[in-house]
């Protein structure tokens, strides 16, 4: 099982330690704090549950980047004006057996129980959200949104018809695959060149968008290959989403869309959401002798659970010091805006939104963690778009998808889940 948090960590922590080509600093002006304040700031990719087990970790703590390199708790999303977002069930993939699907499964069941656990325990300052307008309420209430994702349905493997139960739950948005391939789906993989296995989708996986479909569930179809794309794009009755992706015609990585589907996603109502992981951004220069002694350091730390802050501390130093030895370049704000600039181009303001994947490997230096926000305002002010069509990238455009994809949704399947 991949070791996601533990990764995302300690890449997190060392994006701004080399200051190879650090962004210029963005002076944000009050026009711009004031226009993200009128706004609903959603991301649709937070990884931050995956700390919610974590020993002496609290949500509702202000935590530093520098020192743990957490990119989400309460204090910081005030700060930086975030209102919510999709909160992820992930689920690293593992073996394909009975037990493998078993183990998922459970997986799967706890981490949405610490979510809705971690909602119950903080009423005051987080709200389940559902449905398209609960953004805006729990916005005026003066409390954060959790809507809630899967990323990868390696849970559902052994019983898809969970899904139904997961809806019930508050699940809203749901991604077929991870970094491997399943049974759902093919993965764009991890690697440059790297090939899909059976060309796309399985039955299975045209099964689960179709359910997916009747339930007004969103599809995600961030870490997936471009046949799944094409195929979800085809078969999918309502617009689909990227949660946390960025653009190959900017930097070619598998798990970039290109021009010619970013076109496509706009033209069926799509929204693409722009991450700020450094590797999808930039050549880092990272071998496959760099990744080797990157995957002993992690396997030396056992993973994510039970990690506390002083073993996090001695990652972080043993990771900062390989990327020295390797020379690994860090991308910057600018690297990161240059996706973004480049998508809303390409497909249009209307389809376009934020998904950094805060917590999940996503930061980069100048924009560390969610505080830097702000910066991407300005940025998209001074870049020269309207008020109206900075509100949507910031959240608009997923509150509309939201709304349109429920509105296609079969009423009676609906119904049947929440009874």
């Amino acid at each position: 099982m991949k070791r996601k948090f533990l990764a995302a960590a300690l890449a997190a922590c060392v994006v701004g330690v080399s200051g190879q080509g650090l962004a210029k600093d963005v002076v944000v002006s009050e026009k711009a704090r004031a226009l993200q304040a009128s706004a609903i700031n959603l991301d649709t990719h937070l990884d931050t549950p995956a700390l919610f087990g974590q020993p002496g970790w609290k949500i509702t703590d202000r935590h530093s980047f520098q020192g743990d390199g957490s990119q989400i708790d309460y204090p910081r999303m005030v700060e930086g004006g975030l209102d919510g977002g999709f909160w992820v069930v992930y689920t690293g993939q593992g073996p394909l057996d009975q037990m493998g699907k078993l183990k998922a499964r459970d997986f799967g069941l706890k981490r949405l129980g610490e979510i809705r656990e971690m909602v119950a325990a903080n009423p005051d300052k987080f709200e389940l959200a559902t449905v398209a307008g609960d953004a805006a309420r729990i916005k005026a209430e003066g409390k954060k949104s959790v809507y809630i994702s899967m990323e990868n349905a390696y849970p559902l493997s052994h019983d898809p018809t969970l899904l139904s139960y997961y809806y019930k739950a508050g699940l809203r948005m749901l991604s077929l695959v991870h970094g491997s391939h399943n049974d759902f789906a093919d993965s764009a993989g991890t690697a440059p060149g790297a090939v899909t296995a059976r060309e796309g989708l399985t039955e299975k996986g045209r099964q689960m968008i179709i359910e997916a479909n009747k339930l007004g569930i969103i599809l995600d179809h961030s870490h997936a290959s471009p046949a799944v794309f094409d195929q979800m794009i085809a078969l999918s009755k309502a617009p689909i989403i990227l949660s946390h992706s960025g653009a190959w015609d900017v930097y070619p990585h598998p798990r970039n869309l290109d021009d010619k589907r970013l076109k496509v996603l706009a033209a069926h109502g799509g929204v693409i959401q722009v991450n700020s992981l450094g590797g999808y951004l930039i050549d880092t220069g990272a071998t496959p002798e760099y990744r080797a002694e990157l995957g002993k350091i992690y396997q030396s730390f056992g993973g994510r659970r039970g990690l506390d802050a002083d073993a996090r501390k001695q990652a972080m130093a043993q990771i900062a010091a390989l990327d020295a030895k390797y020379k690994i370049k860090k991308a910057n704000f600018d690297d990161y805006m240059r996706h973004l600039l480049h998508i809303i181009k390409v497909a249009g303001w209307e389809h376009v939104g934020l998904g950094a994947d805060w917590d999940g490997g996503g930061g980069v230096a100048g924009y560390e963690d969610i505080t830097a926000l702000p910066k991407v305002v300005q940025a998209l002010l001074d870049a020269g778009y309207k008020d109206e069509q900075v509100r949507a990238i910031l959240g608009g455009n997923t509150v509309r998808l939201i709304e349109q994809v429920q509105s296609l949704a079969d009423p009676a399947a609906v119904k049947a889940a929440l009874e």
